[in-house]
């Protein structure tokens, strides 16, 4: 059973074959498959084992790096999470201070009144995408700022994470080949450079373009390596949670008795955010590399196998997860699902994904508004993302 095909995704069929994955062969060799042979890693446990062994199982670009599919041969583009130690721990400590606690109480400010705005702009009582006015257009907002970007340029941003994550074999894809993503690519480099230039002879600030050109881990990138981290940044603070803003609304559209529940006593946000992460698992699948002949759930992997840990399968897995197909606010343990990875690659940006989204919906709630879906949400397709590339909503005057 084959659970590579991106169309499994854009259908949103792929529950049905994961739970039969998870009841009859949870670690499943598929032989043959557009992407080469792969293991399927399906149960929550057995995920666990694989994050939490970055010896046996590498990230490494040299390897194949962190997706079902191969990066083309001779345009690698390594970054940090392509990184196994000692490099993946100097170059990610380099970034991940923008998004200490500290920092993240500085900018909620900000986050609140920017969020506050984009709300009060939208229509009543007419149909709009959701996706544009509100998931894209937040998190471009933060994007920016992350980078001390021009936030006229903004969506620039929103553009370079959609090239970066496209399936070129899509027709609706915004790039059609690897060699139209790289000119993208490249041209995202460039503007990167000048801003890098400038910030490099500026005392040290604290964005992420000045915090990498001041230090010694990353001052010195090569060329890809350079494409690679940018682009590896603005996909990781855009498009998990782009995707969770949406995803969101059509958990609490499925679910609306645990909105209320939040209406009812708003100490528990905390547990709703982390629930509705869990219910759109933002990224499908992570992918590893075998290091060394090894077991996991009692079959033999080898040197050089393809390790494919598909959270959406884990963060429905019901020996580790009650009622996992609900979305539901209260679970014990809300934070311990799959969709920010774990282990030394988890997203070093998850507190400021929680955070961007427990504002959105402190304030949706706040205006009282009555927000319905009245069509079908377009889907990426992708087995890597599992994106929503518009959903049409109206919020009721």
């Amino acid at each position: 059973m084959d659970v590579s095909d991106p169309q499994l995704y854009r259908d949103d069929a792929w529950r049905e074959p994961f739970a039969r994955l998870r009841r009859d062969d949870p670690v499943h060799f598929h032989a043959d498959s557009p992407y080469g042979p792969y293991w399927s890693v399906t149960r929550h446990a057995d995920i666990m084992k694989v994050e939490l062994d970055h010896a046996t199982y590498s990230s490494a670009s040299e390897r194949g790096g962190i997706q079902i599919a191969d990066q083309p041969k001779g345009s690698e583009l390594p970054n940090f999470i392509r990184m196994d130690p000692p490099r993946h721990t100097a170059q990610r400590k380099t970034v991940a201070p923008i998004v200490a606690p500290s920092n993240l109480a500085n900018m909620e400010g900000l986050i609140r009144e920017r969020t506050a705005a984009v709300l009060d702009a939208l229509p009543r009582g007419e149909t709009f995408d959701w996706v544009d006015r509100v998931s894209t257009e937040l998190t471009a907002l933060m994007l920016a700022t992350l980078f001390d970007f021009p936030q006229a340029d903004r969506r620039k941003l929103t553009w370079w994470s959609d090239v970066a994550i496209a399936n070129v074999a899509d027709a609706d894809a915004v790039v059609k080949s690897e060699a139209e993503r790289m000119a993208e690519l490249t041209t995202m480099a460039q503007t990167m450079a000048a801003l890098w230039q400038e910030r490099a002879a500026q005392p040290p600030k604290f964005d992420l373009i000045s915090m990498m050109a001041h230090s010694e881990a990353t001052r010195d990138m090569p060329t890809r390596e350079f494409i690679g981290n940018f682009g590896l940044l603005i996909v990781g603070g855009n498009d998990t949670t782009r995707n969770s803003m949406t995803g969101g609304l059509m958990a609490v559209q499925a679910h609306p008795e645990e909105l209320a529940k939040v209406k009812a006593d708003r100490g528990l946000l905390a547990s709703f955010v982390s629930d509705l992460i869990r219910w759109q698992t933002p990224v499908i699948h992570m992918r590893r590399t075998a290091t060394r002949d090894t077991e996991l759930g009692g079959k033999a992997i080898r040197a050089g196998d393809k390790v494919v840990m598909w959270y959406v399968s884990g963060n429905r897995d019901e020996t580790a997860i009650d009622d996992p197909e609900s979305f539901r606010v209260g679970r014990p343990r809300a934070r311990q699902h799959l969709a920010f990875g774990a282990g030394i690659h988890r997203c070093v940006g998850d507190r400021l994904a929680e955070m961007q989204l427990r504002i959105l919906w402190e304030e949706i709630l706040d205006r009282e508004l009555a927000i319905e879906i009245v069509g079908p949400p377009v889907r990426l397709y992708s087995n890597f993302i599992r994106g929503i590339r518009s959903l049409p909503v109206r919020i009721r005057a």
